[in-house]
């Protein structure tokens, strides 16, 4: 269900996100509406079967500036789907699904878990995580408070 254009947030090209569910608080994201699928940067990607389910583990570092901080995360595997980076190559990647607040709204959004270690950022934020949730200026930056 598309939301009408005047309840959905504006936001910048650039935005303070949390993923509870992950214990991620405070994490800056790239808005791009460039990009189909949103990404998250994550390190010791495993999988495995929890109750008959598969999962996946990863380690994701929150803060470029300091990169001795470790969220160590779990979450139901979703997917694996054959993700196109934006250099062009493929490579295929787990998905899962996990709620994401941004300023003062929570919705559920797939993630790809890559490693975007030669990225500015540890997440992207893409057109089908936006959810018709939002509308972008790309030329503003951090226009939300964080609420958590």
């Amino acid at each position: 269900m598309s939301k009408d254009k005047a309840d959905r947030l504006i936001v910048g090209a650039l935005e303070v996100c949390s993923l509870p569910d992950l214990g991620i608080h405070n994490l800056e994201v790239r808005v791009d509406t460039g990009a189909k699928t949103s990404s998250l940067h994550a390190d010791n990607v495993r999988k495995f079967i929890r109750k008959g389910r598969p999962w996946v583990s990863f380690d994701i570092h929150p803060d470029a500036y300091h990169v001795e901080d470790l969220i160590a995360c779990e979450s139901p595997l979703r997917d694996i789907r054959s993700i196109k980076s934006s250099n062009g190559q493929s490579e295929e990647r787990y998905v899962i699904e996990t709620p994401m607040l941004l300023g003062e709204r929570t919705w559920v959004i797939e993630l790809t878990l890559t490693n975007r270690a030669e990225m500015k950022f540890a997440m992207l934020l893409g057109r089908q995580g936006m959810s018709n949730q939002i509308l972008v200026d790309p030329s503003q930056n951090f226009l939300l408070q964080s609420s958590d």
